[in-house]
């Protein structure tokens, strides 16, 4: 039985798990956090219990992919609560728009709102969008690429894809399907989820619209902080060992620089092989520094390589009060949208009209907040290090500030309990690359085969995982991954 330690408890390291123990190898992940989740992460303080990650939770199946691996399921780890609306959107000029589940009840929304040409409008984009996930999901997300030829392995699907427009640009697309500007941001502000602006972002991202705006989004019982939970369990009752509070420094090579194991500061872990799932670009600062990074992770002239997500401002906020009027994820859209993006992503500045998230867990989850309470995650995207010039120890307060006036004109409860305010310098010290929890943006040069690999030929026994490799950022892509991670490791040890 080959021997393969994992390297981070967040969910592409526990998806790994989960497939490398069901696959019959032993298992042993090691995490520097006393909890498992990564940045799917907890904070808990005066009674409110904050999830620290991602917020938005899609496509279950891919959860119940590693846990039936490892010999378990999501009816039997996890407790999941459709959310109707899946979100909420507030617009400058004071209306507002649901993301209603199923396809009935969005096109009535939009009829209502918007008008009978934009809901008959939605009937054709919601079949293209459900072809665009067949063609996408099993041919270019879910497998391995050892080579950009490889593309051409699957001629029918990437000729579907070509014919459906996917390498077109997704802000333009939306805008010829639908009038009303305001379904223009409601249907293309997932790009960001890929680190790029909508009229930059390739048409074939509104796969993530797909996910989100069709197939709906959950919440489970007991928070976001229970889906690693639910993974850490399974993995463990099928065999695997998770060694809490325990930082790798190094990784052990042979002469021949094949990955042997992992020091840690108890000692070395001998291993077959190693999944790494620290940020891919710091994984190679940290622990293969005699190594030449891939081309989108090389540091040129003090600046890191590559283009990186913007970054974002989070601020938890323990309040008294419930808020009225408020879905669980609600959307606020400044008026500017286009000159949003430039200030983020070429500016390096803060957006002079910021759109912002503000997702109240408190509403569906009885352990955030004492009775009368709420939870707020409030999220502002920002520029990452690498491109902008901030003075964040400077801009902190004066963030903290203007989170606190928004709240208050948006109707939100503002007697504070309990806050902790995270900036990109925050990302950054834990590790994530240009200080963005988000990576590496999904353009052209960025996505696929073209993304930085899971595999190094010049460290063999060395497989990556997470956001920083393939397929890509977020929830859910970090769970494939874990699968595509074990799949080389089928690879490398059989």
């Amino acid at each position: 039985m080959s021997h393969v330690v994992v390297v981070g408890a967040g969910l592409a390291g526990l998806a790994a798990a989960c497939h490398l123990v069901g696959d019959g190898h032993r298992v042993t992940v090691l995490e520097r956090e006393d909890v498992p989740g990564g940045r799917a992460g907890i904070l808990q303080r005066d009674g409110f219990t904050f999830d620290t990650g991602p917020t938005v939770l899609t496509m279950p199946d891919l959860i119940d992919r590693p846990l039936r691996a490892a010999g378990s399921s999501l009816a039997e780890r996890l407790e999941l609560t459709l959310l109707d609306p899946a979100y909420r959107a507030f617009y400058a000029d004071g209306s507002t728009l649901e993301v209603r589940h199923g396809h009935e009840a969005m096109r009535a929304e939009i009829h209502r709102e918007c008008g009978s040409v934009d809901a008959a409008a939605f009937d054709e984009f919601v079949t293209w969008l459900r072809r665009l996930y067949l063609t996408e999901m099993p041919h270019f997300i879910d497998r391995n690429f050892d080579r950009p030829t490889d593309l051409l392995s699957r001629p029918a699907a990437a000729a579907r894809l070509l014919a459906m427009g996917g390498f077109g640009r997704l802000g333009p697309m939306i805008r010829r399907r639908f009038a009303d500007e305001r379904l223009h941001r409601l249907f293309s502000f997932q790009a960001m989820y890929a680190g790029l602006a909508p009229d930059d972002a390739l048409a074939l991202y509104a796969v993530i619209t797909y996910m989100d705006s069709i197939e709906g989004v959950y919440f489970p019982k007991g928070g976001m902080r229970a889906v690693p939970r639910a993974l850490a369990d399974a993995a463990t009752d099928a065999g695997a060992e998770i060694r809490y509070g325990t930082t790798v420094t190094a990784l052990v090579r042979d002469s021949g620089g094949r990955v042997r194991g992992v020091a840690t500061g108890e000692g070395t872990v001998a291993a077959d092989a190693v999944v790494c799932t620290i940020d891919l670009p710091t994984a190679y600062t940290w622990l293969l520094p005699d190594l030449r990074p891939p081309r989108a992770v090389r540091g040129i002239g003090g600046r890191l390589g590559g283009d990186y997500s913007p970054s974002c401002v989070v601020w938890h906020v323990g309040v008294k009060g419930v808020p009225e009027g408020k879905a669980h994820h609600n959307i606020h859209f400044g008026q500017q949208w286009n000159e949003a993006f430039e200030d983020l992503m070429k500016r390096g500045t803060l957006m002079r009209d910021p759109s912002r998230l503000v997702t109240v867990h408190s509403l569906d989850d009885d352990e955030a907040a004492p009775e009368g309470h709420s939870t707020l995650y409030v999220l502002e995207p920002t520029p990452n290090l690498d491109v902008g010039r901030l003075d964040w120890k400077a801009e902190r307060e004066p963030m903290r500030e203007r989170l606190l006036a928004f709240l208050e004109r948006s109707g939100y409860p503002t007697d504070v309990v309990v806050d902790e305010l995270v900036t990109p310098l925050e990302w950054h010290e834990q590790g994530m690359a240009a200080g963005t929890p988000f990576a590496l943006a999904h353009t052209f040069a960025q996505t696929g085969p073209f993304r930085p690999a899971n595999v190094d030929k010049r460290v063999p026994g060395l497989v990556f995982a997470g956001s920083g490799t393939v397929p890509g950022v977020g929830v859910p892509m970090v769970l494939p991954s874990g699968r595509l991670a074990a799949e080389r490791v089928n690879q490398l040890v059989r």
